[in-house]
């Protein structure tokens, strides 16, 4: 009946120049078509995110820099540590608090670029700046605060004094030279680093 139906409309349409009707709405679906090709892989949390937290990595530590120009009257780089100081002196616990109280920590030199650039704080001759070593927790000077073993010193002649046996403080001098002092309560630059 269906066929009939089929050869009558082909019938009666041919040699007319109609347009097409709307297709049916009625049949069987075809056989399934071949496998295509593989799709792209998905994207994993840390392929999206990855570019975008160094991007806020970066942006922070930017940000780090411009506040440390803001808020310190002094400030250097060396390779990825900064050196910064308001040029304030005080006594060495007063330097250590100075720079925790801000998240840094008091300045300790790693090298002769370091130790030279600490110097470039003083505004006058005969100054002095404190520096991360002390004995209370080790003795003889050879580690600084955290009893982490000294990498670089710059002794000057005959320090550190053996005479000072309890509690001394260091203090980097103007022509870049390390000296220890009893007296931890004299006034000396805070530099601390970041």
């Amino acid at each position: 009946m269906i066929l009939l139906f089929c050869i009558l409309c082909l019938m009666t349409s041919a040699g007319h120049n109609q347009a097409a009707g709307p297709p049916a709405s009625y049949g069987f679906p075809g056989p399934p078509g071949p496998p295509g090709p593989p799709g792209p892989a998905a994207f994993c949390g840390r392929d999206i995110f990855g570019p975008i937290m160094e991007d806020l990595e970066t942006l922070k530590k930017s940000l780090a820099k411009v506040k440390l120009t803001i808020n310190y009257d002094f400030v250097r780089s060396v390779g990825q540590k900064y050196f910064v100081s308001n040029k304030e002196i005080g006594s060495f616990s007063r330097a250590v608090d100075f720079c925790s109280q801000r998240g840094l920590e008091l300045a300790l030199p790693q090298n002769e670029e370091e130790n030279n650039i600490l110097t470039q704080v003083f505004v006058e001759s005969n100054e002095n700046a404190w520096i991360n070593v002390n004995n209370k927790e080790v003795g003889n000077f050879e580690a600084d605060m955290k009893n982490q073993h000294l990498a670089f010193t710059k002794w000057g002649e005959g320090q550190p004094h053996k005479s000072i046996q309890d509690t001394g403080c260091t203090m980097l001098s103007e022509n870049g030279v390390w000296k220890v002092t009893p007296e931890c309560s004299l006034n000396a630059y805070i530099i601390c680093q970041i």
